[in-house]
């Protein structure tokens, strides 16, 4: 089968059913779909399609829990940086932050982790990976697996870098763990369209 066959949710139904799902089951994903789900995110447009990306795929247990130690310090610093200190300091009706602080502790339990990553230094490079996670996060949608985008922090960048092998001119963009959800995918609630939609000024 095809990544085009494999892929035949209709885009309509994939775009407004996804979410950005931090609770996912330990079930392995079968090798066929996590790589329909990697080819869909590498025909992503880009810049000068010189496709600056490369993807590192974190299956192993014990790689994916060093990586969790390091996500668990990132996501506290990004905190830190917003004056939240600690668990104490998020209010109990902020759900989607207290979705993001369990996934900082269970990061590691996802069956698979993408870090996708730029060739080349620089908000450029960089900018060109959005739409490789975008691709990659409607193809996992498609084959019924769940992620979300998160990113590190600057006080584990050297750290993760050397622990995966980053070359001096590539960086960590975006952090992607994947696994069919504990929940269910289903409708976002958004503002409509008059309240951020602007025509030829703000």
């Amino acid at each position: 089968m095809t990544t085009q066959e494999r892929l035949s949710m209709p885009l309509g139904e994939a775009i407004f059913s996804q979410r950005a799902i931090r609770r996912v089951r330990p079930d392995p994903i079968p090798e066929e779909d996590l790589q329909h789900i990697l080819e869909a995110a590498i025909h992503a447009p880009n810049g000068g399609n010189q496709q600056p990306w490369h993807f590192i795929v974190l299956r192993d247990p014990e790689v994916k829990a060093k990586f969790a130690t390091l996500y668990e310090e990132a996501w506290w610093a990004k905190r830190k940086d917003e004056g939240i200190n600690g668990p104490q300091d998020i209010a109990p009706g902020k759900g989607s932050q207290q979705s993001a602080m369990r996934l900082s502790k269970e990061i590691g339990q996802a069956p698979v982790i993408v870090l996708l990553c730029a060739t080349r230094l620089g908000a450029g490079a960089a900018g060109s990976i959005i739409p490789a996670a975008q691709n990659l996060l409607l193809a996992a949608r498609a084959v019924g697996v769940g992620g979300t985008i998160t990113t590190l922090h600057a006080v584990v960048d050297e750290r993760a870098r050397q622990l995966f092998g980053v070359p001096e001119n590539g960086q960590i963009v975006y952090a992607l763990p994947l696994g069919y959800p504990k929940g269910s995918f289903g409708s976002t609630s958004r503002k409509p369209l008059s309240e951020v939609v602007s025509y030829d000024r703000w």
